[in-house]
């Protein structure tokens, strides 16, 4: 055997191993940075939000809020969400929710507004919510719910009247219970000598006994649409007796309470303007 091949062998082999090596090491970054990277969605997640009272046959607003999920890609809603909405109860005679199903786009102003009409049944209900979230290869669902009570409302009376030099343009009468807003009345434009007969529906799910007052109050008017009395607010105070003494069974079914008439003083302030203007 030649020496000089037993000599070189070794060193030859040294060098092709390390060569290897470095072929290796110079290939890994180029197989890591071909690799695509993982993006990351956020799971479904949304809420209903709304009243937990509301009033035998009257309506009231509820909120959808959803995002994420497949239909989510680096933050930005590339796929479809989907959302269909139903009522659970004993008895949904008169009770709908609408509208019943839609979709939330990147053009959708949220949240989604669905509104529940109660029945005249007094009962618990439930809005129920599902909601999917959608891209080409995948879907996620996720079911909401809120529960409420359909009571019967204590309601509220009012005679509203212009004066006889009053052009009253529309306004809005905020309703208070014991201090605590509970809703508003829209009212239109009144015609000099025009009346109103303002209602208002207001859910409760019954009162401690003792005296109670309800409160109107002019709203948004600056002081150019007052009551008779110059004043922007006007109370009337009502009495819920206590439970029997003995075991029977208790139930108030709503209290009717009435301002009686009330004369609304308006200001012609667009007339009066031009009078100043003119002198």
């Amino acid at each position: 055997m030649d020496p000089t091949v037993r000599r070189n062998s070794p060193v030859a082999l040294t060098f092709t191993l390390a060569l290897a090596a470095l072929v290796s090491s110079a290939l890994a970054p180029s197989a890591l940075a071909a690799s695509p990277a993982a993006t990351s969605t956020p799971p479904i997640a949304g809420n209903v939000t709304g009243p937990t009272l509301l009033a035998t046959s009257s309506n009231a607003t509820f909120f959808l809020n959803a995002s994420g999920g497949p239909a989510y890609s680096g933050g930005v809603l590339t796929g479809t969400i989907t959302w269909s909405a139903s009522l659970a109860g004993t008895n949904l005679t008169g009770s709908v929710v609408s509208p019943s199903n839609g979709t939330i786009t990147n053009a959708t102003k949220l949240p989604t507004t669905l509104v529940v009409t109660a029945g005249a049944i007094v009962e618990p209900l439930t809005l129920l919510v599902e909601v999917k979230s959608s891209s080409s290869t995948a879907n996620q669902t996720l079911n909401l719910t809120r529960a409420f009570r359909v009571v019967v409302p204590y309601v509220v009376h009012a005679t509203l009247v212009a004066g006889p030099d009053a052009a009253v343009l529309p306004f809005t009468v905020d309703v208070a219970l014991d201090g605590t807003p509970v809703g508003s009345v829209n009212v239109p434009k009144l015609a000099p000598n025009a009346t109103y007969d303002l209602a208002f529906r207001c859910p409760a799910s019954g009162l401690a006994s003792g005296y109670h007052t309800f409160t109107l109050s002019i709203a948004d008017s600056h002081g150019l649409v007052t009551f008779s009395n110059g004043r922007t607010v006007q109370s009337t105070t009502f009495y819920v007796a206590p439970a029997p003494v003995n075991n029977t069974v208790w139930y108030v079914a709503g209290i009717v309470a009435f301002f009686g008439v009330l004369f609304i003083y308006g200001t012609r302030v667009a007339a009066r303007r031009r009078g100043s203007a003119q002198r």
